[in-house]
């Protein structure tokens, strides 16, 4: 159903990720709403497919970057127990999803996104600026952009106080499950991230995977389907 997502604007492509039950919950659906994804991709802005950002990157498909804030949704939004969700998006790229977990955290929640190298950090924070609500996200702390290697996680020394991540999002197929990446995150948290599979008798390569962990520590892992991203690696070589 993802092919037939597509719209002509961005209300249109939201409306149609819902029809098709790409999107399910109406505060995911609010969240896609706020953000036009025109600020962010190069061309065909609402078309339901991924597209290169340079620097051998891209952004996701529409109904990706779906599905990616269903699954984390329990985890990202505020609450009695956790008024102030973290979450980390790693491969934040264009800065879309980014903004979309920014506009779900609330006010107190913080949203971190690592790229890495320099251009691409700088293009996430560039396309959030271009509207009014991106950039009183920057401004008012909610959202960060960092240059990292991704597969270490992100320690924000900056901030005192708790260190994990409620949730992490992962926008690049890594290897394996980092363990920085299951160290840093919260107990009880959840991460959505894109592992290579080359035994994967349908040819796909990778697959996503739903990494749980609970309030003892004790991790899950759910294999969800199978996808095709971009490999999550360290800067080039000068």
């Amino acid at each position: 159903m993802a092919w037939r997502s597509s719209g002509t604007s961005n209300s249109e492509l939201v409306e149609n990720l819902w029809r098709n039950e790409m999107i399910t919950h109406p505060e995911v659906k609010s969240a896609f709403l706020k953000v036009d994804r025109a600020h962010y991709a190069p061309r065909s802005p609402y078309e339901d497919c991924p597209q290169p950002i340079g620097h051998h990157a891209t952004i996701s498909a529409p109904h990706m970057h779906a599905s990616a804030v269903e699954h984390l949704l329990p985890f990202i939004m505020p609450g009695e127990e956790k008024p102030a969700p973290r979450v980390l998006d790693i491969g934040s790229g264009s800065g879309y999803l980014t903004h979309v977990l920014a506009e779900l955290v609330g006010e107190r929640g913080r949203v971190v996104g690592v790229e890495h190298i320099e251009p691409l950090k700088e293009l996430g924070e560039r396309n959030m600026k271009k509207s009014r609500e991106g950039r009183e996200l920057i401004e008012g702390g909610r959202v960060r952009f960092r240059v990292g290697d991704g597969r270490k996680g992100w320690r924000d020394e900056e901030e005192e106080g708790r260190k994990s991540w409620d949730a992490i999002h992962v926008g690049a197929a890594a290897v394996k499950v980092h363990e920085e990446l299951l160290e840093q995150l919260a107990s009880p948290g959840r991460m959505f991230i894109p592992v290579d599979d080359e035994d994967d008798p349908q040819g796909w390569g990778q697959h996503i995977w739903c990494v749980d962990k609970d309030e003892k520590g004790e991790v899950k892992k759910r294999k969800l389907f199978g996808v095709r991203y971009v490999p999550l690696t360290d800067a080039p070589k000068a």
